[in-house]
């Protein structure tokens, strides 16, 4: 096995989170589901769009936060995602590499747009999250630069583009190619609802050892494996991947690695300003165990970024 040249790839939703103050009333009014992640079509995005009041543009996506505070961090790191020749696209293509994270995957031509994540801010610091994937959805297993792949110590897969059939199967092929080079594969679950319509794989990849690190939070944990308990979803399936990673809001997170536990608790805060990107309760296109937003401007929020 020849050494690696990078130490982390990742796979995933090429998003840009537009974020906008809201008051709880504007919650109720615009039917959202506050606190949650809410997939939603063409009409259903703009509708919010137009409702919102004076927003921001930050380049996101679970995946690439990750990946973005991996580079912070001095990691050398790159990222395949499904951006649309568009001006969203650009901000993304652009954001992610000023974060220093090599980003190659061509833009696609015509419908849909770049995906966006529409999230209202509310007083007390909860966000609420409206998705559209827009163009993210329409990664090829073509796009994949096997090569890179195969250079890279760890691949990072994100649950949430395991939802479409077609980076589903570009996935399932680039664990091959990084399997066959002998690198690490970690997989976060992302969401207790893409577990529910595809488990079966998820448990399939970790019964046949293909998966090295897995990422849940506590409720993605216990629709994963059935158990309502979280120590018991821990005893469940700590002993079936290498390194299990699982956090816990408030609680903090725990990790155990060839048997070998440890525990962190969570930071507190005076304040909270904004919940884009903690472990959450219902995990939103920003959520990750390491998850940090692109721009600056979004570290000054729970994560204590």
């Amino acid at each position: 096995m020849t050494a690696a040249t990078l130490d982390v790839i990742a796979i995933g939703n090429a998003i840009v989170d537009v974020m906008a103050p809201a008051e709880d009333e504007d919650i109720a009014r615009l039917g959202l589901n506050k606190g949650g992640m809410t997939l939603v079509d063409t009409a259903r995005a703009q509708e919010l769009y137009d409702a919102m009041g004076p927003a921001k543009e930050i380049s996101g996506g679970s995946a690439a936060n990750t990946l973005a505070g991996l580079a912070a961090l001095g990691a050398k790191c790159a990222f395949i995602g499904q951006v649309a020749d568009d001006q969203l696209g650009e901000v993304f293509a652009h954001d992610i590499r000023a974060a220093g994270i090599d980003f190659a995957t061509s833009a696609r031509v015509g419908d849909p747009p770049t995906a966006r994540c529409l999230i209202f801010v509310t007083p007390d610091g909860e966000r609420t999250m409206n998705t559209f994937l827009g163009a993210s959805q329409f990664l090829p297993p073509a796009a994949l630069d096997e090569t890179l792949i195969a250079s890279a110590a760890i691949l990072y897969l994100e649950g949430y583009l395991w939802d479409p059939e077609e980076p589903r199967r570009a996935m399932r092929r680039a664990i091959g190619v990084a399997r066959a080079a002998g690198r690490k594969v970690a997989f976060t679950a992302s969401e207790s609802f893409v577990i529910e319509r595809h488990g079966d794989d998820f448990r399939a990849l970790i019964d046949e050892g293909r998966i090295d690190i897995l990422f849940v939070n506590e409720h993605e944990l216990a629709t994963l494996t059935g158990e309502s308990d979280f120590e018991a979803g821990v005893a469940a399936i700590a002993g079936k991947v290498p390194v299990l990673v699982a956090t816990r809001s408030s609680k903090g997170a725990i990790a155990v690695a060839n048997g070998e536990r440890a525990e962190v608790p969570a930071e507190s805060v005076e304040r909270v300003v904004d919940t884009t990107g903690k472990a959450k309760r219902a995990v939103g296109p920003s959520h990750g165990a390491l998850a940090f937003c692109i721009s600056p401007a979004c570290r000054t929020d729970a994560t204590g970024v």
